[in-house]
């Protein structure tokens, strides 16, 4: 601790030595009367001026010390004995009770104070306790769930239901259901929101008890309070699941005092008086200077003051740290006193002269006090300064948040302060993620909300992607000018929200530099350290909630992440011009396989790493010059065993085998502890098993270099950006990607964080918080109906007018409280610049999906979330920017469509990706994309080539794979051609409510003419491709229905039993989405009749007959299913179960309609003749099924008209709303064509013998013969049954040939044989 500007040494240990009479005379640079002068100017009484030169004792370094200690002595007289207060009993040291004062599972932190819900209802108290006077402690609401908070005596009995309050002399304030709980319970107080303060107040001389929350008095709560012997009240809290908060019982300043009432832990008074005595005489040396020329003391303002060397100063501050070091250890002090100091300078002075005093302060105390001094210090100061930043309340202009962020910047500019705390408190300790939230306030009247927007206005439609439009009259004048002022008012609001952000962005920009590498690794190599593990915990901890960063915390995380980086980023551009634009950012795909990011446990998208490492480390070897270590293979193998059947030896000496290796020991991990401050501490990092060789350079066995494999916490500088022959984290390039640099390696793994961080929380929270602008919706849809009742109610009847008029003014207030809200969160989490985020993500994904697709097998090592935040970004940009700012707006914004266009259709079937639950994503992703016009364009854009891929794809057949979201991509390029196939809504479902208009399958349809003549032209090659996949599609729909039918058929029983029962609505959905798959299968039939009929027609092509016969004797089940009278469809259609809305006749018939129509009507007259026949031909055929379509109960006689359709029956007449005339004309044309060939099949048919049938079907008469065993069918179901399967139905003898059979010729060979 020594001043390096003089060559002279001062330590706070060793500064007595210079109050020696010789060592004064040596080092006295100032004139004894001088001296005497400045030791009386800082050494002042308090509260006294300077005494008078004649009048005082001199002073001088020999003498300081004695009236040093002079000074600090504070009159002790009257102060009671800590734990002796009358009132009070247990410890002076107030905490939670960890040992005995519980019930249930709860969390505790380290410092007893902090605790978290883990089971239904856990119930604490503290270890002291209240009897007489008043008394108050304060609770920091960490999530505003459900608690109750309050006192309870020591007999009170709680249990997993009933907490604080439900029992006799327990009372409680719950404000998350805004009441007061004794047994009973009634209205009380205010909501809470998380970052308020509630403060518990206890008067046991009135026998009151009453509540504050942000220091307003909620009121008084209880009265008539049970007092007297044995009567004891100890703090106490309730709290379910996951909730968290903090108590303050006076460890540290309480943050609203309440006149008359004292903490249950009392301050350290005596220290406290010490440290501001002692802090004057501080600020007294930075307010005054020695002039030794002129022999004066010059008076300067503290930003001016600068430490230069002297002798006297240094002397005069050895003797003030002497004892103000060891109280600045202590919370309550380092709170109360210099934080108070340091909020002063920043409040007071420029943030340029802030900074100089702030900055000047740190040095010295750097310089006077021991390490461990003043890294306690610092860690209960930023402690300090994070609690005051996020418990303060909201008020209009941000002040007190912009305050506490200046001084937390005053600090981290200061370089050793800002090393050491990134290293051990703001990342271990801390949750300093808090420094980038802004909290969102739950009452806006506190937060000034009307004061900045007085006026409110909400949109009167939503003009979101994919919701009709409807018809609004044009906005009045003065909506316009209603609209003009709430938008002024969002403005200024957004203006003071982008200085608290501007700000969080000068933190991150700070604990990212990198310049700053002159006393030891510079502070970006240090966050890339702590930010890995943060990711680490996040990433590993989903489910374990005290381990989650929230993630509202998350999303202001990411935004101001990607701010500061994209600034270094293009910094690093401007002097470099070989580098890259920010614009132009992806992550390089050796990072992904190089071994040196660590991706913890997540998924890669060709599996397990340690599988991956196997499988393709030839590949690895050849493009990439990585060579992997055997003995790592041999580990990784060994950790791919179930450990549940490992020999108990070979366990117990795995820890020493991974030393043996190199890798870190994963140690037990505490979750993130409650404190709204406190972190984690312990935590691990497992590395890479991998091992490296340098890839710039002619290889040669000898030549081969295996780099180390670091852990995160042993990487350094060069590790990260590389040197010369070392790439750092870009070792092992592929001859696919650029050797020029894009940016710095470390911002490379910054990057790679960030589109991790949207993965794990960021995307779901955006979610979360549209919620707002939908409810903005849904209470003025209702408003405008009141207003509308209004409008339409009687004026004698005033009852109803009144009642009508209250509900109007509740939903008026209640809009006027969320637009304002609404704006509050546009600003932080919708506005423009973050929309512009968002997008930046979506691009640097799509960029590195491409760069990584090129390196071919290697793209394996991708870990997922790549694609999953490539597709999620999109969701994002297109459904919650919305209506204030749209995507189209963007730049590039058709080129992105189109390269994730391109992404989808390629990777939704690339078997390199082997997740089943990515596959998923992207096969959902890229049904949504063909269902929205814009997209679907984009689908359409991208290389033909990759278009009849992706259709390929599609063809394949079903079996072994999910084909569901398949057979509905290619519904939806169909939609809007077929029969009846034109509307958004089924018309039964017109009337109920309306859902979400912004689903996929609620656009409006928009075909595909482009795909579906790649579909047709994919179908008419090869003699494969046609029948395989409509051998599954008819499997498909076999399955559907009949699993349909079967449920229905459940359903129906439980419905007639008597007993009062319920329907599994699980049970509904499976039933519902089985009749959803067939409608969409039997579209599926549609379109490829419709553009390629000869599949089922030609019968020149081996299969077509066969298909023909499926088709027919599918189509005649659900015809028959469907429309027998009084059948069991009809009934349960008439039930309208919820979940089976979408069941009805409409969906099926129409689509049935639409291929009968196609085989009968359309088409040469043979093809038709041919269709008809196979259709007559089926045993099943009823044409009362066909006249069930247009309302008829029989056909027609031959040559009458139709008669009018009964209202009461079904009839594709009563919906010509959505089916044309021309439709309906070819529905009466196929009626009339089938009631006349069915009675010319009658009049020539000729009765057959059951022996002739076929055995199978006794459908068809027998006409195939098997080789070599003999048996017999009919065509048509042994060329079904040969598509699945070769062995004989009789004796499973594989069949080698089917020949033509024929009784008459039979018989005939075997009479001439005889």
């Amino acid at each position: 601790m020594a001043s390096r500007g003089t060559g002279i040494s001062f330590s706070r240990k060793s500064y007595r030595l210079t109050s020696d009479v010789e060592k004064s005379r040596v080092t006295g640079i100032v004139h004894e009367k001088l001296l005497d002068d400045y030791l009386h100017h800082i050494f002042s009484s308090p509260g006294h001026a300077p005494p008078a030169a004649t009048s005082r004792k001199p002073l001088n370094f020999q003498n300081l010390p004695e009236h040093l200690d002079q000074l600090l002595q504070v009159d002790s007289e009257g102060e009671e004995s800590q734990g002796q207060v009358e009132g009070r009993l247990g410890p002076s040291t107030v905490v939670l009770d960890h040992t005995g004062g519980f019930e249930g599972l709860l969390l505790v932190d380290d410092d007893l104070l902090g605790v978290i819900g883990h089971s239904n209802f856990g119930t604490i108290r503290s270890t002291t306790c209240v009897y007489k006077g008043k008394w108050v402690y304060e609770v920091l609401i960490s999530s505003q769930g459900l608690m109750q908070i309050g006192w309870c005596t020591i007999n009170c009995r709680f249990n997993q239901e009933e907490g604080v309050g439900d029992t006799h002399n327990s009372y409680a304030y719950d404000g998350n259901r805004v009441r007061k709980w004794n047994v009973t319970t009634t209205n009380y107080g205010k909501a809470w929101a998380a970052g308020d303060i509630v403060s518990c107040l206890i008067d046991l001389d009135d026998g009151t008890l009453s509540f504050c929350l942000n220091g307003v008095s909620l009121g008084t709560a209880f009265e008539n309070l049970s007092r007297g012997l044995g009567m004891a009240y100890f703090p106490a809290i309730s709290l379910s699941f996951k909730e968290s908060v903090a108590f303050n019982f006076g460890s540290r300043p309480l943050r609203y005092p309440v006149t008359g009432y004292r903490p249950l832990q009392d301050p350290p008074c005596a220290d406290l008086v010490q440290a501001q005595r002692l802090l004057g005489c501080f600020r007294a040396v930075l307010s005054v200077e020695l002039d030794p020329v002129e022999g004066r003391l010059v008076e300067k303002e503290s930003s001016k003051w600068q430490l230069q060397g002297q002798p006297t100063v240094l002397l005069t501050l050895a003797h003030i740290f002497h004892h103000f070091a060891p109280l600045l250890r202590k919370v309550y002090l380092v709170e109360a006193v210099l934080m108070s100091f340091l909020l002063g300078i920043v409040e007071k002075d420029t943030p340029a002269q802030a900074q100089s005093v702030v900055h000047q302060v740190l040095d010295l105390l750097w310089l006077f006090m021991e390490d461990y001094e003043i890294q306690d210090c610092l860690k209960q100061l930023m402690m300090s300064l994070l609690r005051l930043y996020r418990f303060s309340p909201i008020v209009p202009d941000l002040g007190l948040q912009i305050h506490y962020l200046r001084l937390t910047i005053a600090i981290l500019r200061h370089e050793k302060s800002r090393k050491f705390l990134l290293s051990n408190v703001l990342f271990d300790v801390l949750r300093s993620v808090v420094f980038f939230y802004i909290k969102s306030p739950l009452r806006v009247e506190e937060a000034g909300l009307q004061e900045l927007i007085p006026t409110t206005w909400w949109p009167h439609c939503s003009s979101r992607e994919g919701k009709e439009r409807k018809e609004v009259k044009e906005e009045t004048a003065e909506e316009r000018l209603r609209r003009r002022a709430y938008e002024r008012g969002c403005h200024r609001l957004k203006k003071h929200i982008e200085v608290v952000e501007e700000l969080q962005v000068q933190i991150l920009k700070l604990l990212l530099d990198n310049k700053d590498d002159n006393g030891g690794e510079a502070s970006r190599y240090i966050f890339l350290t702590k930010f890995r593990k943060f990711l680490q915990e996040n990433a590993s901890g989903r489910g374990n909630m005290p381990m989650l960063c929230p993630p509202e915390y998350m999303v202001c995380f990411l935004h101001r992440l990607i701010s500061a980086l994209r600034y270094y980023w293009d910094e690093y551009k401007a002097s470099n011009p070989r580098a890259s634009f920010s614009e132009e950012a992806y992550i390089p795909p050796q990072i992904f396989y190089n071994g040196k990011v660590d991706y913890f446990d997540l998924q890669r998208l060709g599996g397990l790493l340690s599988h991956l490492r196997k499988t393709l480390k030839d590949d690895l070897a050849s493009k990439a010059n990585i060579v992997i270590d055997p003995l790592e293979l041999q580990a990784a193998t060994m950790d791919d065993l179930d450990e549940d059947e490992e020999p108990a030896p070979t366990a117990a000496q795995r820890p020493m085998q991974a030393l043996a290796i190199g890798g870190a020991l994963p140690l037990p991990r505490p979750g993130w502890l409650s404190s709204p401050t406190l972190g984690r501490a312990n935590r691990f990092l497992s590395t890479a098993a991998v091992s490296l060789m340098t890839p710039r350079r002619p290889l040669s066995t000898s030549e081969k270099v295996k780099v180390r494999t670091l852990s995160v916490e042993q990487r350094t500088r060069e590790d990260i950006e590389g040197s010369h022959w070392n790439e750092g984290l870009l070792l092992g390039r592929p001859p696919e990607e650029p050797e020029q640099p894009l940016t710095e390696n470390s911002l490379l793994e910054v990057l790679d964080g960030a589109i991790m961080m949207y993965n794990l929380s960021v995307h779901q929270q955006l979610g979360k918080m549209v919620g707002v602008s939908d409810d903005v919706s849904e209470y003025a849809m209702a408003l405008r109906d009141t207003e509308d009742k209004i409008r339409r109610c009687p004026k004698r009847r005033k009852d109803i007018l009144a009642e009508l008029t209250k509900s109007q003014k509740v939903f008026s207030e209640k809009l006027d409280h969320l637009s304002r809200r609404l704006a509050w969160v546009h600003a932080t989490v919708y506005s423009q610049e973050k929309m512009l985020d968002i997008y930046w993500l979506l691009r640097v994904c799509l960029r590195t999906i491409e760069h990584g697709d090129r390196t071919g097998s290697l793209f394996a090592f991708m870990p997922e979330f790549y694609l999953s935040v490539a597709i999620n970004s999109y969701s994002a940009l297109k459904n919650y920017f919305g209506p204030v700012h749209s995507m189209e707006e963007l730049p590039g914004y058709e080129e992105t469509l189109t390269r994730l266009a391109a992404i989808l259709a390629k990777h939704f079937a690339d078997m390199r990706i082997v997740g089943t639950d990515i596959r998923d994503s992207l096969m959902q992703a890229l049904a949504s994309y063909v269902c929205y016009p814009h997209s679907l364009r984009a689908v359409e854009r991208i290389p033909e080539e990759q278009r009849i891929a992706m259709v390929r794809n599609l063809l394949a057949p079903y079996e072994q794979r999910p084909w569901a979201q398949t057979n509905w991509i290619l519904v939806r390029l169909w939609r809007g051609c077929g029969f009846g196939y034109r509307y958004t809504r089924l018309p039964h479902l017109l009337k109920t409510k309306p859902e979400d208009a912004n689903l996929p399958s609620l656009q409006k349809p928009c075909p595909s003419t482009l795909l579906q003549q790649h579909m047709a032209d994919l179908l008419r090659q090869g003699p494969d491709v046609a029948p395989s996949f409509l051998n599954s599609v008819l499997n498909q729909l076999n399955w559907a229905f009949s699993e349909f039918i079967g449920m229905i058929q459940e359903i129906q029983q439980a419905a007639e039993r008597l007993e009062r029962n319920f329907v599994d609505s699980r049970q509904l959905k499976v039933c519902a989405t089985c009749f959803d798959l067939s409608v969409s299968l039997l579209r599926v039939l549609e379109m490829t009749i419709t553009l390629v009929p000869e599949i089922f027609l030609d019968w020149t092509q081996p299969t077509s007959e066969m298909l023909l016969r499926r088709l027919a004797q599918l189509l005649n089940q659900v015809l028959n299913r469907v429309t027998a009278e009084r059948n069991l469809f009809d009934r349960v259609v008439t039930l309208r179960l919820p979940g089976l809305e979408s069941v009805d006749h409409y969906p099926i018939l129409v689509a049935v309609t639409g291929i009968l129509v196609q085989l009968l009507v359309h088409g040469p007259v043979s093809e038709t003749e041919r269709a008809t026949s196979v259709l007559l031909a089926d045993p099943c055929f009823q044409l009362r099924s066909i006249c069930y379509l247009l309302g008829q109960p029989e056909p027609p006689a031959p040559g009458t008209s139709l008669p009018a359709p009964d209202r009461k029956r079904f009839s594709l007449q009563s919906y010509k709303d959505y089916i044309s005339a021309e439709e309906l004309a070819q529905v009466e044309q196929m009626l009339a064509h089938l009631t006349s060939a069915s009675a010319q099949a009658a009049a020539a048919s000729l009765p057959t013998s059951e022996e002739d049938l076929c055995p199978i079907c006794y459908a068809h008469p027998i006409s195939a013969v098997f080789q070599p065993c003999g048996h017999k069918s009919c065509k048509a179901c042994i060329n079904q049954h040969l598509m699945n399967n070769k062995d004989c139905f009789f004796c499973k003898a594989t069949i080698m040939s089917v020949e033509d059979w024929e009784k008459a010729a039979n018989t005939s060979t075997t009479s001439s044989a005889a």
